[in-house]
């Protein structure tokens, strides 16, 4: 019996053949394809994004304004009516449009205190040393801004501390805060 048993286990011919095999391999294989392909394309997908927000960001950061210099008031006895101050590009970037159309600016200006917020004051501008004749802050240009103040809502007086809003229409906001001293004079450098 037990060579019987031995026989009938050499005649029998079940298990994996060499075909199999390959075709369980070919399927690992194809599987393991489809998986790699689709993790790279995640992977470039998300490169891009990292790259238009990177883009993005530096776009944002050369449409930037940039203060320089002091911020002056001009006051009354009893309060401040005029804020100047000068601005630039930063990084020499893109050209930021400062059309001055009185009342409906293309850059807003805003003021808050912590009493009040006016959404929009009107505004001036003058060129200050190189500059060509459009309205366009470019590389290397400086404007001179004067904020009408008499349209804040409320009276600026001493110890008064606001912030003024620059916002253009692409970049970021310039915020400029700053604090009346005890004393208004006719012109003064606001810290």
């Amino acid at each position: 019996m037990l060579k019987k048993l031995a026989r009938k286990m050499r005649r029998d011919e079940r298990g994996i053949t060499g075909l199999e095999t390959a075709i369980i391999l070919i399927a690992f294989v194809v599987v393991a394809s489809v998986f790699a392909y689709t993790v790279l394309s995640a992977g470039i997908f998300s490169s891009q994004k990292g790259q238009e927000a990177v883009y993005t960001g530096l776009e944002q950061a050369r449409s930037t304004l940039e203060l320089t210099g002091d911020v002056v008031a001009k006051a009354n006895s009893t309060a401040i009516t005029e804020i100047i101050f000068s601005v630039s590009n930063a990084l020499d970037g893109e050209a930021i449009d400062l059309t001055d159309t009185t009342g409906n600016n293309v850059t807003v200006i805003s003021y808050s205190s912590s009493t009040a917020r006016v959404e929009q004051l009107d505004w001036t501008k003058a060129f200050q040393g190189y500059g060509d004749d459009d309205d366009l802050l470019e590389a290397g240009e400086m404007f001179e801004i004067t904020v009408d103040m008499t349209g804040a809502g409320e009276t600026i007086d001493t110890y008064h501390t606001f912030t003024l809003e620059v916002k253009p229409p692409v970049g970021s906001v310039l915020v400029i805060e700053r604090t009346t001293p005890a004393v208004l004079d006719s012109v003064m450098i606001l810290h």
